[in-house]
This record gives C-alpha cells, structure tokens and sequence, in this order.
C-alpha cells in the first residue's frame, strides 16, 4: 500500500475481532485496537461463561491480543448511547407488544454510526469487525454494496441491513472469505489467547439469555390480561404482553384440548390472542422503517429473497413499494411466526438489497 491507511478495529474479546485485527495489520494498515464500553458499571456483570462482548473478561482478553499484535488498544465509552439507542429500545418495544432485535440496533446506533464518527474525527480512514460478510463497490451502480459471505453458516448480512452508503465506504469487514475454522486455524497459528473461545451469548446485555427476567428487573409496567382465542372469547389470563412473543408455545399456562401459540399480540386491549398451529402461518407483511443498500430506492416491484429472522432461510418474495412510504411483502409459501418488530431483509442473489422492520403481518 502507498501510505498506511487507519483503521479502527471494533474489538470485543472475541476470536473473529482478534483475528479482524491481525489480518489488517499483515495486510499493511496501521490498526488501533478498541473496545466499546457499554455497561453502566453499577450494573452487576454476567458470569464469565455468559460474558457479553464488553465485560471485563472481554476487556482483558482484547487488552492482551492488542499487546501481543503490538498494536495501541483503548476502551471508549459508549454506555450512554448504547442504554438510549439499544436497551430503552429493546424495553419500548416489548412494551408495545413486538418483538425487537437489539443487535441490528446497536449496530445502526452505536458501532457504525458512533464509533464511526468518532473513529474519523480521530484521523482514522476505516472502522473495522468481525462480522462475517463481504463489502464491495459496484462501478456499474455507483454503489457500495453489502454480500453473503464465503461462511454461510457464519452469514451475518441480515444484522447489517441499515448500513449506509457512508458507513459502508469507511468499513472493512476482512472475514468475508474465510471459514470460522479458517479464523480459529488462523488465531491458533498467531498464539492468540482467544483462539479456542466459545461464542457469545446472543444478547450481551441479557446475561442469563432470558428477556423476560430482564424486563422484570426494569421494573418496566407490566399488567395482567386475557388471553383470548380467535372468536374472541376468554379463555384465561396472562402475566404481561412484553412476556410473549408470535408464535410461542412453551410457557402459556393454559389447559387446551390441542397446543396453541401466540398468533397476535393486541396491545390496545391488553390481550394476547391464541390459536392453533396453522394461524401462525402467513404470506404477507407491511414494513417500515426502510433503508435500502443495493438501491437509492425502489421505484418499484421488485423480485427478491426475503428473510424474516437471523437465522432464518430466504424465500422467495414480491416487494412492493407502497404509497405511504412502507413496503408490501407477499411470499411465495407461507411463513411461520411472522412478528412485528423483527425485520425483514432481501436479497438479490448473493447481494444483501435492504431492509425493514415488520410492522404488521397479514
């Protein structure tokens, strides 16, 4: 390269940031490591196996792999815009009776909004992580594009759907062609003391992994109601609708002759409607909220792949442009568990299009 470009690594402790960091580094750039602090610190840490990505386990794994790549290393924080823009997020929507993703949150808010602005303002070129998908520039559209990764297993381009133009261009994402084991070999062969570290829990913030105990100890206001079935009768009562979810079955409490789930979550009437299996199953959604990537916009139908969770599976699908500004999505089969407040990401081929969160399902 003719001049060392900066780059800032987003590094969470984790084996895919280390190694993020490494490979820059061999590919000539001149790379600062950085770790983001998110919790308050009154806030009591999760256990180590359930560390999320900026306890002070993660911390020190981070600190020793940017010693031992000889590399400057920093912890920022960020604990405030991470409670607004993620954690009262994350509760608001449960309160509203949808089902939020915070890690699409944190990373439209806070990793590439942030900690990009503060990483240019710092003189540096590019931020960096371990995601696992691969960035380009498209000379025939005059776009930065977002695609699958070589990894599928490893696919993380639905999180990724609210990158900008802007974020894209001053992003690196270097594990788009690498297997997991290819990174873990690649760790090993570096001594890296993460090499062999489990994954992370899904949601950092929630340390035993269940939300609901979260929003317990949010002291958030939660009140009692019917559940109804769908002829709208009582048919009993349940604890809170931010405890339930579209298309839950464990943990409903009530005594039917067939298994029901949640198929509507009714927070005007405070209710959460119940239904057998196939009530859950639809084609059609409306969603908001849209920020396209392989486009400016959609001037029209368009014929696409679209998922509906992150580890979900693409079905084919017909996106339509509505008048108000949202987007109306008919799948070619029907789906299960359809939930407001998840989003919906398409794909033309291997090209992550856009997204939206799902406002309603029809």
């Amino acid at each position: 390269m003719t001049g060392k470009k900066k780059v800032i690594v987003a590094m969470s402790g984790g084996v895919d940031s280390s190694v993020t960091a490494a490979l820059l580094l061999e590919q000539g750039y001149d790379v600062t490591g950085v770790t983001m602090k998110l919790w308050d610190d009154a806030r009591p840490e999760p256990e180590e196996e359930h560390a999320g990505c900026c306890s002070s386990a993660a911390v020190e794994d981070a600190r020793s792999v940017a010693f031992q790549l000889g590399i400057p290393y920093y912890v920022l924080n960020f604990r405030r815009i991470f409670e607004e823009k993620v954690i009262d997020y994350f509760t608001a929507e449960y309160l509203r009776g949808r089902t939020p993703n915070p890690c699409i949150a944190c990373n439209r808010h806070v990793k590439f909004q942030a900690l990009l602005e503060q990483a240019l303002s710092l003189g540096a070129d590019y931020i960096a992580t371990g995601h696992y998908a691969r960035l380009g520039f498209s000379a025939e559209s005059g776009r930065y594009t977002v695609c699958r990764p070589h990894d599928r297993k490893k696919d993380q381009t639905y999180v990724l759907y609210g990158l900008t133009q802007h974020q894209i261009a001053h992003t690196l994402m270097p594990l788009g062609d690498y297997t997991k084991d290819q990174v873990r070999l690649k760790a090993a062969e570096l001594g890296l003391r993460v090499a062999d570290k489990a994954e992370s829990q899904e949601i950092c913030f929630v340390p035993d992994d269940n939300y609901r105990n979260f929003l317990k100890g949010k002291k958030v206001d939660v009140k009692p109601g019917p559940f109804t079935n769908l002829a709208g009768e009582e048919i009993g009562q349940h604890k809170g609708i931010p405890f339930y979810t579209i298309g839950q079955r464990r943990g409903l409490g009530i005594a039917a002759g067939e298994r029901l789930y949640v198929i509507k979550i009714d927070t005007e009437n405070n209710a959460v409607i119940l239904g057998p299996e196939d009530a859950i199953l639809g084609c059609d959604l409306i969603a908001a909220d849209i920020n396209m990537v392989l486009y400016e916009k959609l001037a029209g139908p368009m014929e696409a792949e679209a998922q509906i969770r992150y580890n979900g599976k693409p079905v084919p699908a017909t996106v339509t442009p509505l008048p108000d500004g949202s987007l109306g999505v008919r799948f070619h089969r029907p789906l299960r568990s359809i939930t407001p407040g998840q989003a919906v990401v398409f794909y033309v081929g291997d090209y992550l299009a856009g997204g939206a969160t799902i406002v309603s399902a029809g």
